[in-house]
């Protein structure tokens, strides 16, 4: 899988920021965190990521495993 474009979209209103690795059908599912989202494909491939409350990760770093 080719994954040299990568998509990034951030809503400040909403303070909600997705990323996806590849334009392809598929579902959000829950992460360890509760701020992230990943998006995958039927047969559980990761194709993206979604965070929530965005302003809330400043100056704090976390690590979220995408499956």
């Amino acid at each position: 899988m080719d994954r040299t474009a990568v998509k990034l979209w951030y809503d400040p209103d909403g303070d909600y920021m997705e990323v996806i690795f590849e334009k392809k059908a598929g579902y959000f599912r829950e992460t360890e965190d509760e701020r992230v989202m990943e998006k995958v494909d039927a047969e559980g491939n990761v194709l993206g990521f979604s965070i929530m409350n965005v302003s809330s990760l400043k100056g704090k770093p976390f690590e979220v495993a995408l499956v």
